[in-house]
């Protein structure tokens, strides 16, 4: 029998984001997202930590 090893990751998610926005809006990024061979989800949370990286560095 093989054993498969168990990683642990970094950051786990733990939390959600619940936002409302325009159907075709999220359509179409999602679209694009695929196209990418990324997910919305993964974008998103790129976007929030260079936005939060971003801002820090100009509130100090």
């Amino acid at each position: 029998m093989s054993e498969k090893k168990v990683r642990k990751k970094k950051n786990p998610k733990d939390s959600q984001l619940v936002i409302r926005i325009n159907r075709a809006d999220r359509d179409q990024f999602v679209e694009l997202c695929e196209d990418l061979e990324s997910s919305a989800a993964r974008e998103i949370r790129k976007f929030m930590k260079r936005f939060v990286a971003d801002h820090k560095k100009k509130s100090k």
